[in-house]
C-alpha cells in the first residue's frame, strides 16, 4: 500500500492540534504529519523530512493561513534554543493548550469521564520567572567564549546574551563572566575531549529576599585569577555568594559534590509564603517561586484541613509541601530518598520553628509500609509529588491499604498522573477535583493537582 506523501516533497495541510512537545499535528489524506513550529487552525506548506509506517515529520515552509494565537517570539534565538517550545503561541493559547493536555490525558489514559474543562492558574507576567539558571560554557573556533543554552535535541551551545525566562540579573552576570574568560584566556570545557576548565555557570536568585548566588562549575579545583572575577561580580547588586563547584567527571550531570566558597555565604535564603528556606548550589528548590506558592496553596486548599489530621507527604524533597501542610495539620510525616534533601528539610523545619513535622530518609515505597505496618502510623491525608515517571506501583498499593480520607496528587507529568489515577480508581479512589497550574510559561510543561477520596467499592462501581 503506497503512502500519500513522499520524502523531500512539499504539500499543503491544515494543523488540527498540538502534540506533547508543542509540535503541530495534521493529516494529509489521513496520514499524520508532525510539524515543529506550526499551530492549530493554520494552513501551511510542509516539506516532508521523514516517513514512518503510520506517521511522518515535516518542516514548516510557509504559513498560508495564520493562527489567531500566533505571536512573534520575544527571544532572538527562540527557534534554535531548546529552552522554550511555545514562544510563538500567545500566553492565552498556551494556557488553553496546557489545560486541554491535562484533560485529554485524564480521559484517554486515566479513563475518566465527564470531568469537564480543567481550570488552569496562569501567571500575571509569564516572563523572567525562573530563580535558577544553568548556562553551559563553550568556545568558538575563533577562541571566543560562548555562553547560552543547548540547541534542541543536542549539546551544541546556542550563544546568547539574554534569556527572557531567567531573572534579568543573569544578563549582567553572563556578560561579566564572558568578558573575564576572554580577557584572561580561561578555557571552556569540551565534552568530547574532556578537556578545558569552565563547564557551566549556575545562578540562584532569591525572588523575595533579593539574594543572589553565582556558582562556577569547573573541571578542576581552581579558577585562575578568581580574585579578579570575584571583585567584578561583587559589584552586582544583590550578590551575596560566589562559589566554585568541582565536577571532574566525564558526565552530563552538571554539578559535582564538592563546593568551594570564594566569597560571601555558602548559601542564600528565600521565602515561599511565610516559610523561609536555605538554598545551596546542590539544593532542590522549585524554579518558579511565584507559581510554586500558588500550587502549594491550592493543594492545601483542596485538602480542606481542620487542624486534626495526620498527613503523609511522599517525595517530600527539602520539605516545601510538608511545611505548607504543617501550618494547617496536626502532624506531618515527610519521606524522601535523597539524604541531603532530608537534612535540608529538617533544617528548614527548625529555622521556621515548625515542630509538628518529621522526616524520614528512604524510598517512599519502602518507608511508608514500615510506618504503616510496623509503627501503626496511619494518615487522614496523603500527599504525593513524584518525579516525572510517577508513583511506584508498590507505593500505590500501600496508599490503598492505608485508605486515607483524601489523596492529593501533585504531578509534573499529566500522562503518568493519568496512569496512576487509573490504577488508584481501581483500588477504590474517586477523583473529586482537578486543577492545572502553569509553572513553566513558554514551555510545554504543566503541573496538575488532583484530589481523590477513598470510597472503596463505591468508586470502582462509579458511584
Amino acid at each position: 500500500m503506497s503512502l500519500p506523501v513522499e520524502k523531500n516533497e512539499i504539500y499543503e495541510m491544515t494543523i488540527d492540534a498540538l502534540g506533547s512537545n508543542g509540535e503541530g499535528i495534521g493529516r494529509i489524506d489521513g496520514f499524520t504529519i508532525f510539524v515543529e513550529g506550526a499551530l492549530p487552525e493554520e494552513r501551511i506548506k510542509v516539506l516532508i523530512l521523514k516517513i514512518k509506517k503510520s506517521y511522518g515529520y515535516g518542516k514548516l515552509v510557509e504559513i498560508l493561513l495564520e493562527s489567531p494565537y500566533r505571536v512573534e517570539p520575544s527571544c532572538p534565538v527562540a527557534k534554535t534554543c531548546g529552552g522554550c517550545q511555545l514562544q510563538h503561541l500567545s500566553y492565552e493559547g498556551q494556557l488553553e493548550y496546557k489545560a486541554k493536555k491535562v484533560k485529554d490525558d485524564l480521559e484517554r489514559i486515566g479513563g475518566l469521564k465527564d470531568i469537564g474543562d480543567v481550570p488552569i492558574l496562569g501567571m500575571e507576567n509569564p516572563w523572567r520567572y525562573r530563580n535558577k539558571a544553568q548556562f553551559p560554557v563553550g568556545m568558538r573556533k575563533t577562541g571566543a567564549t560562548e555562553i547560552g543554552f543547548y540547541a534542541k535535541r543536542s549539546h551544541r551551545i546556542v550563544d546568547s546574551s539574554v534569556c527572557f525566562l531567567q531573572d534579568i540579573v543573569n544578563d549582567e552576570i553572563i556578560s561579566v563572566v564572558r568578558e573575564f574568560m576572554d580577557e584572561f584566556k580561561i578555557s571552556a570545557y569540551d565534552e568530547e575531549k574532556h578537556k578545558g576548565l569552565v563547564r557551566h555557570i549556575l545562578t540562584r536568585v532569591g525572588k523575595n529576599s533579593g539574594e543572589i548566588m553565582i556558582c562556577i562549575v569547573l573541571n578542576g579545583k581552581k579558577l585562575p585569577y578568581s580574585e579578579v572575577l570575584v571583585e567584578r561580580l561583587r559589584k552586582i547588586d544583590g550578590v551575596v555568594s560566589i562559589v566554585i563547584n568541582v565536577n571532574k567527571q566525564q558526565t552530563n550531570v552538571i554539578l559535582g559534590e564538592k563546593v568551594i566558597t570564594l566569597w560571601g555565604k555558602s548559601s542564600i535564603e528565600d521565602t515561599l509564603g511565610d516559610i523561609s528556606f536555605e538554598i545551596s548550589p546542590l539544593s532542590f528548590y522549585q524554579v518558579n517561586p511565584t507559581q510554586t506558592e500558588v500550587l502549594y496553596n491550592k493543594a492545601v486548599e483542596m485538602a480542606n484541613l481542620n487542624g486534626e489530621e495526620t498527613v503523609l507527604d511522599l517525595y517530600c524533597g527539602i520539605g516545601t509541601i510538608s511545611l505548607f501542610f504543617a501550618k494547617k495539620a496536626k502532624k506531618v510525616f515527610g519521606v524522601e530518598i535523597v539524604p541531603e534533601a532530608i537534612v535540608d528539610a529538617r533544617k528548614n523545619a527548625e529555622r521556621n520553628g515548625i515542630q509538628n513535622v518529621s522526616f524520614e530518609v528512604g524510598a517512599a515505597e519502602v518507608i511508608i509500609p514500615k510506618l504503616f505496618h510496623e509503627k501503626g502510623i496511619t494518615a487522614d491525608v496523603i500527599v504525593v509529588d513524584p518525579p516525572r515517571k510517577g508513583c511506584d506501583e508498590i507505593l500505590l498499593n500501600t496508599i490503598a491499604s492505608i485508605k486515607p480520607k483524601k489523596l492529593i496528587y501533585v504531578s509534573c507529568n499529566p500522562a503518568t498522573l493519568a496512569r496512576d489515577v487509573s490504577i488508584l480508581t481501581e483500588k477504590g479512589f474517586k477523583v473529586e477535583d482537578v486543577q492545572a497550574v502553569d509553572q513553566f510559561p513558554m514551555t510545554t510543561h504543566v503541573e496538575a493537582i488532583i484530589m481523590m477520596t477513598y470510597c472503596g467499592d463505591k468508586a470502582k462501581n462509579g458511584v
